[in-house]
């Protein structure tokens, strides 16, 4: 993003993810209230993570095999809407992440095809030049090179104004006086 530019992308990410946070809790006093949703969408959940969590911890203080006794339904319950409330503010928080990666991705895209088309389109005009320079040489006169007047010699062999010569002509090379004889 460009510095001084004003990221709304980014505060509607923010604000998104500040709106999911009431909505997680409405959405686990619902979960609270309604006996489907206690019954199959917070308890299984809750009693999987309290076993995966009871075996991590029995492991490290070195008890094996130990059996893990499940929840009681209300701890159950308040646990699973607590997950519910957690996977809906990161599911939303992914989301907008995700989204701002495909905003992100399609400018990129659509700058490089910019980039591309401008390029695509010095390059024919480099090739219409071409084409025109040829055009223009092939009008010529036999014996005319482009770029020197008709009957004069190129300007590398023809002596300066004044009747010196171009510098690097002879001797010393360019801007150094000629050597004398003798020193």
């Amino acid at each position: 993003m460009v510095a001084g530019a004003f990221p709304l992308a980014k505060l509607l990410t923010l604000g998104a993810r500040q709106l999911s946070r009431p909505l997680a809790a409405r959405i686990k006093a619902g979960a609270r209230a309604s006996p489907f949703f206690r019954a199959y969408i917070c308890l299984p959940p809750a009693q999987l993570y309290h076993w995966v969590e009871m075996r991590a911890k029995m492991r490290l203080m070195g008890f094996r095999g130990a059996a893990v006794k499940p929840l009681n339904e209300e701890a159950a319950a308040e646990l699973g809407a607590e997950l519910l409330g957690e996977a809906i503010v990161f599911g939303v928080g992914g989301l907008c992440l995700y989204l701002e990666y495909a905003r992100q991705t399609g400018q990129a895209r659509r700058r490089e095809e910019e980039q591309a088309a401008a390029l695509r389109e010095v390059g024919e005009r480099l090739e219409r030049l071409r084409e025109e320079l040829d055009a223009m040489a092939a009008r010529l006169p036999p014996g005319h090179a482009p770029g020197h007047a008709p009957g004069n010699a190129p300007a590398a062999s023809s002596p300066a104004p004044g009747g010196s010569h171009a510098p690097g002509a002879e001797g010393g090379g360019a801007g150094h006086a000629p050597a004398r004889p003798g020193h």
